[in-house]
């Protein structure tokens, strides 16, 4: 089985760091003409991508973004992965110490930034009648989150809601949209602390606890992402399928 993209546009949203800078750099390879947005520019300078920076959870900027690569592709995405998210640098903290501001920046960036993005992104692929949209969700939307942030666990599992409710809707228009949930991986300063943060004994338990026995990567969300994307899982919608390395 080849999977080859071939010029075929696909966004990525996110592409900065860790999962989605793999995830861009996996579709490049794979042939896919790729427009990146994130709000870090420069940190994509490196990427063979069309880069953009774009504020996610600003609707005008990301139709912009969407609008902008369609009139540079001369045709609309074959594919969206939204992969932005993550934790904004915040740590646990007793619910009732949680500032109104702080909920809204992580649920706004892991949930409604995935929304907008869709949305921009749903026309065209309507028109054209197809289209994948592929959501970077999280274990922590399954289950409690090791962050321990409520607001991370209450975004993930709203982004895994949106999943079933847009497959169902835009099935009929040959639009899939699918989540692929990783596990704990140290690709960002915020999971880097958050791993230094641990005992070198609970380290050990937690990558024990994994049944591949290692933390996942960035390459390991490409290649699903990349099959999800593909004409070979055209009947596969509305699905969070794990990439954690356990079942």
């Amino acid at each position: 089985m080849k999977i080859d993209f071939a010029g075929r546009p696909v966004l990525v949203a996110g592409a900065a760091r860790g999962i989605g800078r793999g995830i861009a750099l996996g579709f490049a390879q794979a042939g896919a003409r790729v427009f990146a947005a994130d709000r870090l520019l420069a940190e994509m300078a490196d990427l063979p991508v069309e880069a953009s920076q774009v504020d996610l959870v600003d609707r005008a900027e990301v139709r912009r973004w969407v609008a902008g690569a369609t009139a540079a592709a001369g045709q609309a995405p074959a594919a969206l992965v939204y992969v932005a998210g993550g934790v904004l640098g915040q740590s646990a903290r007793p619910v009732e110490e949680v500032e109104e501001a702080d909920w809204r920046g992580i649920v706004d960036i892991n949930l409604t930034g995935a929304f907008l993005a869709a949305q921009a992104v749903v026309p065209g692929m309507k028109a054209q009648k197809s289209g994948r949209i592929i959501f970077i969700v999280s274990g922590a939307g399954l289950r409690t989150s090791l962050t321990g942030i409520q607001a991370y666990a209450a975004g993930k599992a709203g982004e895994i809601g949106l999943t079933r409710q847009l497959a169902q809707e835009l099935g009929p228009f040959g639009i899939t949209v699918n989540g692929l949930a990783p596990g704990f991986q140290r690709t960002s300063p915020d999971y880097e602390r958050q791993w230094g943060s641990y005992s070198e004994d609970r380290q050990a338990r937690l990558v024990e606890g994994v049944a591949m026995r290692r933390l996942g990567t960035p390459d390991d969300l490409a290649h699903a992402a990349i099959f999800l994307a593909s004409d070979f899982a055209g009947m596969i919608t509305g699905q969070t399928i794990s990439v954690s390395g356990s079942p």
